[in-house]
């Protein structure tokens, strides 16, 4: 116990976290400051919340968005099963530790079940399709996902927009360091950081059991590198410059689950649309307004008017964490774009599950899933395939 005490006052070390001649006690809650200050006990609210908004995302999604779903025409069937088969169960289980549950077999692997179990390789082809299909979500499944993503994120950036829009901070970024450490909290700044940490702890829980991504660890970084970089600045009375960053990456996010469900629900026009203003507001956001506006801000203005200390090259590290996601997901999207033009539409599921693409590259090729998965990112001089490809990088996308 006194060995854990030692390791976390060595971690909450104020030399560390907050700026010079300033103490925990000088940012601690008390009835005698002349502001209300962050309170640190308050980071926990956020887990008991992120499971409220799992049912009411599982609510929403029974009695809301499948019917919805279903009224659009949207189907619920799932594929055939697999028959069963132990040793080729087997072999599919331990594919996913090897190639991170994307469920791939080699050439050489085909050759080598079929030969241990006296089936030919066609066979074998076959039922490891089956098999993937059969983990496959429904589109309606995939359609009510979108559609809870895209409502919280069109709730999230209006109450953003209504809170923050009296604020000092919000038309002028020096504010954020200004008077800095003592920023009082309001009570809508409070629900605005309580309600997006907790958003992201669900994110981050229901990953597990969602739809499989290709980008899955990718967006693991990012719910990660989200919540921490929110907790710190809660933590640090960094809330200003934490809700400017919220309210940038929210906006492009409802056009982009929006894109996903209209193509879930077979609204081709409206799906390019949506997607084509959804690729400009976020190079505008993501490549303009959060690298030039927001951690120009916090490099380069910030230094200016605040003394530094450790714990800002740390935000500030987390920021360019995000800007690096930021730049692999605008070239996924810019090749998803490019591709689009070329094949006339948007085909595919916006960063749907990369098996999804095997399979039905597999059926055109007649090939084994590792030789269709490779066919489908080289082959560009037939019009189906570039469709496919255009599939392919819109499945690597993520939503923030």
């Amino acid at each position: 116990m006194t060995m854990l005490r030692y390791l976390l006052d060595k971690f909450w070390d104020e030399d560390i976290w907050l700026p010079p001649n300033t103490t925990w006690d000088d940012l601690a809650p008390g009835p005698d400051k002349p502001v209300v200050l962050n309170d640190h006990t308050h980071l926990l609210y956020p887990i008991p919340l992120a499971i409220v908004l799992i049912i009411i995302r599982h609510m929403l999604e029974k009695y809301w968005f499948a019917p919805f779903g279903k009224s659009l025409g949207i189907k619920n069937t799932r594929p055939k099963k697999a028959p069963s088969n132990p040793k080729l169960e087997a072999a599919y289980q331990a594919s996913s530790k090897i190639r991170h549950k994307q469920f791939y077999l080699s050439e050489e692997q085909v050759i080598g079940l079929a030969k241990q179990l006296d089936m030919t390789e066609r066979q074998v082809e076959r039922w490891w399709r089956m098999r993937r299909s059969q983990d496959k979500p429904s589109t309606l499944v995939k359609f009510c996902e979108n559609s809870w993503r895209c409502i919280f994120y069109l709730y999230n950036f209006s109450y953003g927009l209504f809170v923050l829009w009296d604020k000092e901070w919000m038309w002028d970024i020096d504010q954020c360091y200004v008077g800095y450490p003592y920023h009082g909290i309001t009570n809508d700044i409070w629900w605005y950081y309580m309600i997006s940490t907790a958003f992201y702890w669900s994110l981050t829980i229901s990953q597990f059991w969602d739809v499989r991504r290709k980008d899955f660890w990718q967006m693991f970084v990012h719910h990660i590198t989200t919540i921490a970089l929110l907790s710190f600045s809660w933590v640090c009375n960094l809330h200003r410059i934490g809700t400017l960053v919220l309210l940038v990456h929210d906006c492009a996010d409802i056009l982009l689950d929006a894109a996903k469900a209209t193509k879930y629900a077979n609204y081709q026009k409206l799906c390019d649309t949506l997607f084509a203003v959804f690729t400009l507001l976020w190079i505008v956001t993501r490549l303009g307004i959060f690298p030039f506006y927001i951690i120009w801000s916090t490099s380069i203005r910030a230094p200016m008017l605040q003394p530094m200390f450790p714990a800002y090259y740390i935000f500030n590290t987390l920021l360019c964490l995000m800007l690096g996601l930021h730049l692999v997901w605008t070239w996924l999207i810019l090749q998803v774009a490019y591709k689009a033009i070329t094949a006339g539409k948007l085909d595919g599921d916006i960063r749907s599950s990369s098996s999804e693409l095997s399979d039905s590259s597999h059926q055109s090729n007649h090939s084994t899933p590792s030789r269709a998965h490779a066919h489908a990112h080289t082959n560009s001089n037939a019009h189906a395939h570039s469709n496919s490809n255009a599939h392919a990088h819109v499945n690597n996308h993520k939503d923030k």
